[in-house]
């Protein structure tokens, strides 16, 4: 149920992100959904691509600093209070969300949402027993 997520380092200069996207289009990676948290100096982009494992080493060989973290990609109701319902289950068992962002596609009407938790092998038991559907990698990189 985990998905691998692409973490990179990037300096805040002009034309590192375009850079990076460069490396990753040449090289047939696809860019399936993507955050980036930044400060004055630098940003940490988080990605999810169609093959993490091939992603990292590309981008490792190139020089950027990269690292796979293990995230969850949750199906969540794509109406008023949809995010809110499985935030609350979450936090009933008092699992801390480090972030989320959307994902670009959806895998059915629902919205897809990935999550960084600390716990994620409880996460994913109590969303699944609360009827959540948590969307396996291999399924999360296709789309």
């Amino acid at each position: 149920m985990k998905v691998h997520q692409i973490s990179v380092f990037l300096e805040n200069k002009s034309g590192r992100l375009a850079e990076l996207t460069d490396v990753l289009g040449k090289a047939g990676i696809n860019i399936r959904a993507l955050s980036i948290a930044d400060t004055s100096d630098f940003g940490i982009l988080r990605l999810i691509v169609n093959n993490p494992e091939e992603a990292f080493k590309i981008l490792k060989n190139d020089g950027f600093s990269v690292s796979i973290t293990d995230v969850i990609a949750v199906e969540v109701q794509d109406e008023p209070g949809g995010l809110a319902r499985v935030l609350e289950i979450l936090q009933s068992a008092g699992i801390n969300i480090e972030y989320l962002y959307a994902f670009l596609e959806k895998a059915s009407n629902n919205a897809l949402v990935v999550f960084r938790v600390e716990q994620i092998d409880d996460a994913v038991a109590l969303l699944t027993k609360h009827g959540v559907n948590v969307v396996q990698g291999s399924d999360v990189y296709k789309l």
